[in-house]
């Protein structure tokens, strides 16, 4: 399957480079998994007649009558006349005369495919293909279409072409073992095997041959991606061992009788059981908590960074902001109350003389909680009994710097990570498969949900008029605009013009500018002034996803806001509704908006549950493009499958690994043979990234 290109008929030097350049096509394995986009039904038939009624691309039965030339060598040009008996239609080659001069049968039955075109009143096909009936290979079938870049075609590679070297590359492996999933797999689910879903992708005689080739191959590619991410889990639990945390001891306790103040809701009970009974295994516990904007995920984690004191562990919670790691701190100093924690910042702003005492207090123990920046990675910070590593927003982090909060333990700390961006279910199982995952799906009681409404730019005066009812109330606002500068492509409006008219509109008051050119003491300046409300208004750009906590204010308004996803215009109306007055998201959009856009806007008014957005966001935009997720394209592997639409067969798939798992966990059965040889190609043995959360 690995053969080099040069092999295939119809591959030449120049050919395979351009594969190489074009398509990132280096081998036969990588051709045959290049699938097409779509199928031309060949299955179906019509008169010609039918066939001149619009330009399209038509499939008819018939036999040419006359073959006329015009012009001679290079610019010579043949007319043939095609009939079904009933109608005639004009065939016209502007290449190859003198071949087909030769090899075109007059009144031979054939089979003609190809697009109508109309020259003044009448409706001709320009380069047709001519099948004899005779020559059933084609007849009836389902024709495929590749994607080619604009350099392919002018070098003359072609949709046709590809699909023929695709065809003669399918011809070469037919005596080669493709097959990746052991015999027992195909029976137990009725599969067709690798050679035949090949065949039956590229050229497939019918849907049922076709459905039956894209089951197999979307099973294929979730089973090994899942393989290789549930043995990595399995893996690691059998070689990482973690600290024993045994007791839920006086602290815990005492935080949760005095100083809770609220409820918990049952999603934060659960989340919290869950990882108690996970830290007392023997096993490092790697768990990610996803939740909604203000579901309570810092409550979980404080609680839990208490199991780990009350054993006598230190713990600390890193986030990726000056801003958010001090909220962080102010948050818990409040339920400090009565625990007498040791509890310490630490910024890259942090004293000299600060810094000293820290690194003392770490080192002698005295220190319980540390919550910082990525200062929390350095060198010289070391802790004499790490237990627990919150990160607080993972996507923000790399994972060489998580690695090095996972070296400070001399037994690898319990690593808790936390994201505010609700993930699909089908989504967090595949990139996030070797992690426990909690989910946090209930909002605390008396929270009033925001009340999201979306009007077109035309509508700006209503608009103002409701921002000025509101800061009457002497409450705050939030403008977000998409863009800092002037664009000549992109007609939306930009920090600097929004600016100049929120200045305009409500001149009475004063306004803090947020974006990301600026240095981040200016940033976080300005944040602190609206938090303080120095300022009433606060125009920014999407920086404020992840920022201030300020209850005060009551109103988001995005601008532009067909330009952001579902994931980012949910994040950003997370900013508001903090506070005990009604909150209000408006989504500004231009008057013309696509019908994906206009869809993204009334998701957004109807649903304030992230993860029922998330799901909808994953079916518009798919699992490629959603961000701070997964940031550079498809997911490693994945060609076919659509986790939208495929959460049946991953769940199928896990169900299968996890029995394989439990019946053979080293893979020596002979019958899992391939499994074991695809791990070790993917040195599941070695330390990997993926122990890092």
């Amino acid at each position: 399957m690995y053969t080099s290109l040069k092999y295939i008929k119809g591959v030449g030097p120049k050919k395979e480079l351009l594969l190489k350049n074009e398509l990132k096509i280096t081998n036969i394995e990588k051709l045959l998994n290049y699938y097409p986009y779509k199928y031309i039904d060949r299955t179906t038939f019509q008169s010609i007649k039918e066939a001149k009624q619009s330009e399209k691309i038509v499939q008819c039965k018939g036999y040419i009558t006359q073959i006329r030339s015009e012009g001679s060598g290079t610019k010579e040009r043949l007319t043939a006349y095609f009939t079904d008996g009933d109608s005639f239609i004009d065939l016209t080659f502007f290449t190859g005369a003198k071949y087909l001069k030769k090899s075109l049968k007059i009144k031979e039955p054939y089979i003609l495919f190809g697009k109508t075109k109309k020259f003044g009143s009448s409706m001709s096909i320009v380069h047709p293909e001519l099948t004899l009936q005779k020559d059933q290979s084609t007849l009836g079938s389902l024709y495929p279409q590749y994607h080619t870049t604009e350099k392919m075609k002018k070098e003359g590679m072609t949709s046709k072409s590809l699909a023929q070297i695709i065809t003669n590359a399918l011809i070469l492996i037919q005596k080669d073992d493709v097959e990746n999933l052991p015999e027992w797999i195909l029976k137990y689910r009725d599969l067709a095997t690798k050679k035949d879903s090949l065949i039956g992708i590229h050229t497939p005689k019918n849907y049922d041959e076709l459905n039956r080739a894209i089951y197999r191959i979307k099973f294929e590619e979730l089973f090994m991606n899942q393989l290789k991410v549930i043995y990595l889990k399995i893996e690691r639990e059998q070689k990482y061992k973690g600290n024993v945390f045994t007791t839920v001891g006086d602290k815990f306790n005492y935080f949760y009788q005095y100083n809770i103040p609220f409820e918990l809701t049952g999603a934060q009970k659960r989340v919290i059981r869950e990882i108690r009974n996970n830290m007392k295994t023997g096993t490092q516990m790697n768990r990610l908590i996803q939740g909604d904007v203000g579901s309570g995920k810092t409550m979980v984690a404080f609680m839990s960074a208490l199991i780990a004191i009350d054993n006598q562990f230190q713990a600390c919670i890193m986030a990726p902001t000056e801003i958010l790691a001090s909220q962080h701190l102010e948050s818990i100093l409040e339920m400090n109350q009565g625990l007498n924690l040791n509890v310490k910042l630490l910024t890259g702003s942090t004293k000299v003389a600060e810094r000293r005492q820290i690194h003392q207090e770490l080192e002698d123990g005295t220190l319980d909680l540390l919550i910082g920046t990525h200062a929390l990675i350095e060198d010289k910070v070391k802790f004499q009994k790490l237990g627990l590593v919150i990160i607080d927003e993972q996507h923000r982090f790399g994972v060489a710097q998580r690695a090095k909060l996972w070296n400070k333990g001399v037994v690898p700390p319990h690593i808790l990570v936390m994201t505010a961006t609700p993930i699909p279910r089908t989504l967090a199982m595949t990139l996030y498969g070797d992690l426990d995952v909690s989910v946090i799906d209930e909002l605390p009681p008396g929270r009033k949900p925001i009340i999201t409404k979306h009007y077109f730019d035309s509508k700006r005066e209503k608009i103002n008029e409701f921002i000025q009812n509101e800061l009457n109330k002497n409450r705050q606002v939030y403008y977000v605009f998409p863009l800092i500068e002037e664009s000549e492509k992109l007609d939306f409006k930009n920090l600097e013009k929004g600016y100049e008219q929120v200045a305009e509109d409500f001149p009475d008051y004063s306004i803090s500018v947020v974006h990301g050119k600026l240095k981040s003491q200016e940033k976080e300046a300005e944040m602190i002034r609206f938090k303080n409300h120095e300022t009433s208004i606060m125009v920014a750009t999407t920086v404020i996803e992840v920022g201030v906590n300020v209850p005060n204010a009551s109103i988001m308004i995005i601008e532009s806001a067909e330009r952001f996803g579902l994931s980012q215009l949910h994040q950003l109306r997370g900013r508001v509704g903090r506070g005990a007055d009604q909150a209000y998201c408006l989504l500004i959009t231009g008057d013309k908006i696509s019908k994906v856009s206009k869809a993204r806007m009334q998701t957004m008014v109807d649903h304030s549950d992230g993860f029922k957005i998330s799901e909808v966001d994953l079916e518009l935009r798919g699992p490629g493009d959603i961000e701070g997720i997964q940031q550079s394209g498809d997911i490693q592997g994945l060609n076919l499958s659509d986790l939208s639409k495929d959460s049946n067969i991953l769940t199928d798939v896990r169900n299968i690994i996890f029995k394989i798992a439990e019946k053979d966990p080293k893979l020596t059965n002979p019958a899992n043979n391939k499994l074991l040889k695809m791990l070790i190609n993917t040195n599941i043995s070695l330390f990997n990234w993926s122990d890092i959360s």
